[in-house]
């Protein structure tokens, strides 16, 4: 669960200088200028947000910048309108490949900013970079122009309708999944638009659009009927559709080809002649600048507060990429590799500096603005530091209770400080949320996480883990790719050795497009052996797998119309019930054999898991729960882990580790490769390297002198923790209390 902070807004009007800068943005004052701590910029902005109620577009210098002022905005304001306009994948003039979840999360804005002229919407809430606020984009006017309601019993010829969405920038499947996609299956139209959290199934009675539903996108079953959905564009690329080859000529001709090479100019004509029949080539965005004309400032309502944090870093940032934009089309143009007259993709400082100037704009700043000084000076300050001086922060904490000061304590550790201000007679609970601005004199302690704290009016102290521990767990900031469900099970690159359910054993060589009555799909190319090729609808790619061995070695390639795989299948169904029959006596065993049950957490172990540093995500919050309690149970624990690379595995199982070593007991962890076994020796090192703990590896890299050492360590209890390959399960490797055993990636060793 997200923490709300929301109800801690009002606090700031006991601010004289604040309700004077509210007074001033009432009365539509423009170009004011504040001072105000950086750590309290996001407190601002989110109670303006709040108490003004107006469109709100903040612009910060770089992306990382946007980034964490976005999340902690989220936890100020607790709404699902405040929304991160993401910059560009790459720089201007670069031909890349596109990201898509890149595409569709700025239509959302634009979206966003273009509802605010129906009433009863809550205004969006944009935080913007530097690059993702110069970018060009679609037109105001070809935006709304294709936006549209369909609603219920409205006529409408289905093919017409789906047409008209492919050419806003819809791609036909044959399942809807992600969003910007479409299907057509007899009388019903499935659409996924970007700005809609479910996708609709629209049903019709001839030409009558009878029903409207929204369907779950993983089970494809439907929920609820609406009376409406309003469709946006999927594309943030509008363009024309050709008829024939000569209304191609006015485009072409608008480009100065002299001096390009002729392989460019071809390619040039060929992806233009792809994108005007709507078709995406591969790096698409390079031809954005052709027919983007607009800045996001088109957009804006007319009441809309621009906020911009830093003006004068704002501008050196974009004077930055505009000269490194600048040298990068000199080097092209050069080379032949672009027209001399193509379009710049962005809008420098000066072009848009006088669009800026017709907004109400608050400029906010840290030390001051030059050229001026600002209009405001609001009284924050920086929380003091105690840099994990608990006893000292206690003993302030106590003493501020004391002179009626309202303190707010925001940590990963509540519940550990909860405790420790028991001891003192400071009565804490940890609280999961505030629902009320507290009262001066109060202490409110909740579990959550800030970046930083900061001192208002000499009267109110927000303290985070970065003052009270000298640290702060850091967000994972993963972006949110769409990815088709049936799609998640097969992550291959051309090269990689596969599994067809039907077929066998194959090479991955790429997908291609090829056309079929008509219409244009996407195919796996698996190649099998003697040279046979098989292509596989991208719609049936869940039927694929990559290919897992017990070995490096490359498997033997099936060969297509035998019945050789068949064989293969009939095999292994044979050894898999061997196996199974082996699994239920081993299971059996184990409900009847007694197991050590580990002692509950020790303060060490409460240290260890407050040094992780990242923010745990609630699944792995979860399973490491799980983990502890089979642990803590007088039998024998076998407990499967599952999740992608990054998502934090590894640590569960430092945090089980760790507490079986707490309780004397020697840990052993299997790994299939030496490699991994070296990467999983230096993170264990360093996240234990404040206890009195010995971790080894046992693996090829140690001479035979160094593993009898490890191996006496074992015998005797010495070696706490041992990561091995195949080499940990030989006749000579004797524990003398192992305790636990990690298996990584089980699926290496086989299927046995």
């Amino acid at each position: 669960m997200r923490l709300n902070l929301t109800p801690l807004l009002p606090l700031i009007e006991e601010m004289p200088a604040y309700r004077q800068l509210a007074l001033e943005l009432a009365g539509q004052s423009n170009g004011i200028k504040v001072a105000v701590l950086d750590a309290a910029k996001s407190y601002l902005i989110a109670t303006l947000y709040h108490t003004q109620r107006l469109p709100t577009l903040v612009v910060t210098a770089q992306p990382e910048n946007s980034k964490k002022l976005y999340e902690q905005l989220l936890t100020w304001c607790n709404s699902i309108q405040v929304k991160l306009l993401p910059e560009p994948d790459s720089l201007p003039y670069q031909r890349v490949a596109s990201d898509t979840s890149t595409e569709l999360e700025r239509i959302q804005v634009l979206s966003a900013f273009i509802d605010q002229n129906k009433p009863m919407v809550n205004p969006p809430l944009v935080v913007a970079s530097a690059p993702a606020f110069m970018q060009k984009t679609t037109p105001y006017s070809d935006f709304i122009s294709t936006c549209h309601t369909i609603k219920r019993g409205m006529d409408i010829e289905p093919l017409k309708l789906l047409g008209r969405w492919e050419t806003m920038g819809y791609r036909i499947e044959s399942l809807v999944e992600l969003p910007g996609t479409i299907s057509h299956r007899g009388g019903i139209i499935d659409i996924y638009p970007p700005t809609s959290k479910l996708p609709a199934r629209l049903e019709f009675f001839g030409n009558t659009v009878d029903n409207i539903r929204l369907f779950d996108p993983i089970s494809q079953r439907s929920q609820t009927k609406v009376p409406s959905i309003t469709i946006s564009p999927a594309t943030e690329l509008l363009t024309p559709r050709l008829h024939n080859q000569q209304e191609l000529e006015p485009v072409l001709n608008a480009l100065d080809l002299t001096g390009v090479n002729s392989e460019v100019s071809q390619q040039l004509q060929q992806e233009l002649v792809m994108l005007l029949n709507k078709q995406r080539p591969g790096n698409v965005q390079f031809y954005a600048p052709l027919f983007n004309t607009d800045s996001i400032l088109s957009y804006l309502p007319p009441n809309t507060l621009l906020i911009l944090d830093e003006p004068v870093s704002i501008q050196t940032a974009m004077e930055a990429l505009d000269a490194q934009a600048e040298a990068l089309r000199t080097e092209q143009v050069g080379r032949g590799e672009l027209p001399q007259n193509f379009p710049r993709p962005y809008f420098n400082w000066k072009e848009l500096e006088s669009t800026m100037k017709q907004q109400q704009c608050l400029m906010l700043t840290a030390f001051g603005i030059a050229g001026g000084e600002p209009s405001h000076q609001l009284g924050f300050i920086p929380a003091p530091s105690y840099a994990g001086q608990l006893p000292l922060f206690i003993k302030k904490v106590k003493q501020m209770l004391e002179q009626k000061h309202r303190l707010i304590l925001i940590s990963h550790q509540a519940s550990r400080l909860s405790e420790l201000l028991d001891e003192e007679d400071v009565i804490a609970p940890p609280l999961t949320e505030i629902k009320q601005p507290p009262l001066p004199g109060s202490l409110s302690l909740v579990q959550g996480s800030l970046a930083e704290g900061w001192v208002m009016n000499n009267e109110t102290y927000l303290f985070t883990d970065a003052e009270i521990f000298g640290f702060v767990k850091q967000p994972r900031l993963i972006k949110r790719r769409p990815v088709s469900y049936h799609k998640l099970s097969i992550d291959m690159a051309p090269g990689d050795y596969v599994v067809h359910v039907e077929h066998g054993i194959a090479k991955f060589a790429g997908v291609i497009t090829m056309s079929t009555n008509s219409s244009e799909k996407e195919y796996l190319v698996l190649q099998y052996a003697a040279g046979d090729k098989l292509y596989v609808p991208t719609d049936q790619i869940d039927r694929v797998n990559r290919y897992i061995g017990a070995s490096e070695l490359p498997p033997v390639l099936s060969r297509l119309g035998t019945q050789e795989w068949t064989r293969t299948k009939q095999r292994v169904k044979e050894s898999v019930a061997s196996i199974a029959q082996e699994l239920l006596v081993l299971y059996a065993a184990r409900e009847v054999i007694p197991g050590f049950a580990f002692s509950p957490d020790t303060a060490w172990q409460y240290e260890l898991e407050a040094s992780f540093p990242y923010v745990e995500t609630p699944d792995q919050i979860t399973v490491q729960e799980e983990v502890k309690q089979d642990m803590s149970k007088p039998r024998t624990m076998d407990r499967l882990v599952c999740g992608d690379v990054g998502y934090g595995k590894t640590e569960v199982a430092i945090r089980a580790t760790f507490k079986a070593v707490m309780d004397g007991k020697q840990v052993a962890v299997l790994v299939p490769t030496t490699v991994l076994a070296e990467q999983h020796f230096s993170t264990f090192s360093q996240r234990m390297d404040a206890f009195p703990i010995r971790i080894e590896v046992l693996s090829r890299f140690k001479s035979p002198k160094e593993q009898q050492a490890i191996l006496d360590g074992l015998a005797n209890g010495s070696v706490d923790i041992c990561i091995g390959t195949h080499r940990l399960l030989q006749k000579d490797v004797v524990f003398k209390d192992l305790g636990l055993l990690i298996i990584d990636e089980e699926q290496r060793f086989g299927v046995a």
